[in-house]
């Protein structure tokens, strides 16, 4: 019903800066929250950063200064700007959306595929 695309990603040395998108499709009623989260091997998924639909943004600790979200309402599309990358930055990332749909008066979650970043030291 719900289809989640990721773009972005790739291989980056460290002090760089790398962008990522995602866009929800499909029979979308109405989309809470969107956000990023990363799993590093090994590790458990993390919250890196989300927004919600009035604007307001939660991000984790070891990004925060760094690591930039924004989202298109109208596109239903969220993006992470990623800058000054460290190599713990490296990992999948999975976009999430939180959306009520057409056919299911309450909010589920949406998983893209992830997109590896990769950040060099």
């Amino acid at each position: 019903q719900v289809h989640v695309v990721e773009s972005g990603g790739g291989l980056v040395q460290a002090g760089g800066s790398l962008g990522l998108s995602c866009s929800a499709s499909g029979m979308i009623f109405s989309i809470s929250a969107m956000g990023w989260y990363r799993q590093a091997p090994g590790k458990q998924r993390e919250l890196v950063a989300q927004i919600f639909s009035g604007g307001s943004t939660n991000y984790a600790d070891s990004v925060k200064g760094r690591f930039t979200i924004s989202r298109d309402n109208a596109k239903n599309t969220v993006y992470l700007q990623m800058n000054s990358l460290k190599p713990e930055d490296t990992g999948v990332y999975y976009c999430r959306t939180d959306v009520i749909t057409l056919s299911v008066a309450r909010v589920q979650n949406y998983w893209g595929q992830g997109t590896q970043v990769t950040v060099s030291s």
